[in-house]
């Protein structure tokens, strides 16, 4: 594990092997962090926050825990969970609002607000963040026949779950 300077673990968290921890990254109490991540500079996983394995999140991506947050009023029993599942990826400077999850293998692209939850393989674009198409598991979009043109790998979509891949 790579934890570079200014960066700060509180008590209670847990990060998995192989993870790379960017410099100036708050890594809040009670987090949990899978094998193989990758936190890019200046962000803060705030309690409520679970990475599943190998989830990539840019420079400057910004989570919260609370949806009405007040300074002079304490909300820490407000807090609501954010669950971003195996292999996904949060552009720089995303910002993913409390009380949803992100799919596998989703790609959420820079400068996108996520306000609900994410589908497996979704790749996700504009403010709000809405599905502009499908991404493959090694981060190339998806051609209408849900094929890869990068390495061929095709899905199958599943009801709200998002795509699984069929070879």
């Amino acid at each position: 594990m790579k934890i570079w300077h200014s960066s700060h673990v509180l008590p209670d968290s847990k990060i998995g092997n192989k993870c790379s921890i960017g410099q100036n990254v708050v890594i809040g109490p009670d987090v949990a962090i899978g094998s193989g991540c990758k936190i890019q500079n200046n962000i803060s996983v705030y309690k409520g926050v679970t990475l599943e394995d190998n989830v990539f999140c840019g420079p400057s991506v910004v989570f919260t825990n609370v949806v009405n947050p007040r300074a002079e009023i304490r909300r820490m029993s407000e807090i609501k969970s954010t669950l971003v599942k195996k292999g996904a990826t949060l552009g720089a400077n995303s910002t993913i609002v409390c009380g949803h999850s992100i799919g596998r293998y989703a790609f959420i692209a820079a400068g996108v607000v996520v306000t609900k939850d994410v589908a497996d393989h979704a790749l996700m674009a504009g403010n709000p963040a809405r599905q502009m198409g499908w991404i493959c598991r090694c981060g190339y979009k998806l051609n209408k026949k849900h094929q890869c043109p990068q390495c061929g790998n095709t899905y199958k979509l599943k009801t709200k779950q998002g795509l699984h891949k069929t070879k």
